[in-house]
């Protein structure tokens, strides 16, 4: 395990420099992250000691393509690790948000890692709590540890349940691909039935949101049909 005390981004640290394969995950965790990366260009928020924030990079056979839902089981082992900690209420958006009744608790990234598609890396970035004279955007739509649990473990033990909950889950993707976990990511589903819009470069799309399939792609009721869309640079909300 790569600690630091800070670097601009786990998943740059991985992702420029690819480790040698010596039959390990390489993680990579740090205290701070002065240029985190979310999805769609975004920057991760963080503050010192207020967030956990690491990566993690899996390999794939020569040839092979990085398989499809790896971001959605990410998402499923996140939610059972805090589930494992207590945690009531946790919830998966798609593609890659971890809600606790409605409000961000955490994120995910996934990119490739090699230009031969062979590995991807695997962030995580979970809110241990939110300082008070910190500026965040959004402030009522999001969480932290701190506020969902009594008492929240020390960072330590929860970075321990993460990557456990990663490994065993991640085993079980790579014999049996996404369809073992469809059932465990719709039931966690933050928008479960519920009236959603899906935003994206070209057009924006209405309709009731179904969950996912087995290729982890959204499927989306709309007044034409049903409509399934994979994961790319698009923003799910709530619809009105």
């Amino acid at each position: 395990m790569d600690a630091r005390a800070e670097c601009d981004s786990t998943n740059t640290v991985l992702t420029e420099s690819v480790p040698a394969d010596d039959g390990r995950v390489p993680v990579v965790v740090c205290d701070l992250q002065r240029a985190g990366r979310g999805r769609r260009g975004r920057q991760w928020q963080a503050w010192p000691g207020a967030s956990l924030t690491f990566s993690t990079l899996w390999r794939f056979p020569t040839g092979a393509p990085v398989p499809a839902g790896l971001s959605l089981v990410a998402g499923v082992a996140v939610a059972s690790a805090l589930e494992t900690l207590g945690v009531a209420g946790v919830e998966l958006k798609w593609p890659n948000d971890i809600q606790v009744h409605g409000r961000k608790l955490g994120g995910i990234l996934v990119e490739l890692a090699s230009a031969r598609q062979v590995a991807a890396v695997v962030g995580i970035g979970i809110n241990l709590s939110l300082p008070p004279g910190a500026s965040v955007p959004d402030r009522d739509d999001v969480s932290a540890l701190d506020q969902v649990l009594d008492t929240p473990p020390a960072r330590e033990r929860l970075l321990a349940e993460l990557l456990l909950s990663q490994h065993r889950l991640f085993a079980t993707y790579a014999a049996s691909g996404f369809a073992a976990f469809q059932d465990a990511w719709n039931q966690r589903n933050a928008y479960a039935d519920l009236p959603v819009r899906l935003s994206g470069e070209a057009e924006s799309i209405d309709g009731v949101c179904l969950g996912v399939d087995v290729d982890g792609a959204l499927r989306l009721q709309t007044d034409t049909g049903v409509r399934r869309i994979l994961a790319g640079d698009v923003s799910l909300r709530a619809a009105g």
